[in-house]
């Protein structure tokens, strides 16, 4: 089946932007053709490596670029909301890394104008083109009882997250929370249904600025107890940045996912995997997106639910509603 080239413009050039690169130059429609980034070098850079692409003189200018059919955003999340509004009034559809945004109020005014115009936007959440969420979704939501979820980080931000800057590890927008427990917090949301949080806690280094060294909170998911652990700092394996965990229980029945889902045990029943829960492509449902045809990618909508869940961790006193 023969599909329409669709041309995408990226801003932001830093680790997600490169990856995307290299994603998309594999993709048979999704053709990446315009780039910008705010650091001349990345730019330079990333010129030398793509030397097919093009380099807009601005955010602005990329946007508004004839010919184009979406927008990546992979910049700090400042100026989402503003860039996606910029490609809605160009009429492109918006593919967004998340956190979604800093500012809640323009981020509603957003998704209003989404809903009222059929504008085509989605967040970058990997776990949704998961095999995992697949096998999540397919077993009965009310037989769940509890969720425990553990990651740690041998340190943050991660050695290959350098490129990114230094907001990663700042508390204003960066933190393992908001960049890695919101993957698990999209997962558990978009199975069971809003969460509350019961109570958390986070450990913060003293010099005021940086991000979170350790998280302890409690949730309730729609009638599921949920308990959460996150810590920086240790060995957390053999050549590994990371480690991360989920486990569903039933009570009966316990499903053990690992590693981004990469690792999935089932414990106390003999049904195995269904073959047919094959991990979703990404890119596939981006490009159904542009089209205007059914996917799975998680909206604004959602991933802004996501977000309300993730700042009520980090500032529990704080109403986000």
């Amino acid at each position: 089946m023969n599909h329409q080239q669709l041309n995408v413009g990226v801003i932001g050039l830093g680790v997600m932007g490169q990856r995307m690169l290299a994603r998309l130059a594999a993709h048979p429609q999704l053709q990446p053709t315009l780039i910008w980034d705010a650091n001349p070098a990345a730019l330079a850079k990333t010129l030398q490596q793509y030397p097919q692409l093009k380099a807009a003189t601005s955010a602005a200018q990329l946007i508004a670029a004839p010919g184009l059919h979406s927008l990546y955003i992979a910049t700090p999340p400042a100026p989402h909301m503003a860039l996606t509004e910029l490609a809605f009034d160009a009429g492109l559809a918006v593919f967004c890394e998340k956190p979604l945004t800093v500012d809640f109020a323009a981020a509603r005014l957003c998704i209003d104008r989404i809903a009222l115009e059929g504008q085509r936007a989605a967040v970058n959440f990997a776990l949704a083109s998961s095999k995992g969420l697949g096998l999540l979704l397919a077993s009965p939501r009310e037989d769940w009882r509890r969720v425990e979820l553990e990651v740690s980080f041998a340190r943050w931000p991660r050695p290959w997250q350098a490129a990114a800057g230094a907001w990663l590890g700042e508390r204003a927008e960066g933190g393992f929370t908001r960049e890695v427990l919101s993957h698990f917090i999209f997962v558990l949301q978009r199975v069971l249904g809003p969460a509350r949080v019961l109570s958390s806690v986070a450990t913060y280094p003293q010099d005021g600025r940086s991000a979170e060294t350790e998280l302890r909170a409690d949730l309730d998911v729609a009638g599921v107890a949920v308990g959460i652990s996150g810590k920086v700092g240790g060995k957390v394996g053999d050549d590994m940045d990371d480690q991360n965990r989920m486990l569903w229980s039933t009570g009966e029945r316990e499903l053990e996912l690992k590693q981004w889902f990469s690792e999935i045990e089932q414990r106390g029943c003999e049904a195995q995997i269904p073959a047919q829960l094959a991990q979703i492509d990404q890119l596939d449902q981006w490009a159904a997106m542009i089209e205007g045809r059914p996917h799975s990618l998680p909206g604004y909508a959602e991933a802004l639910a996501v977000q309300q869940t993730i700042e009520s961790l980090l500032n529990p006193s704080k109403n986000k509603e």
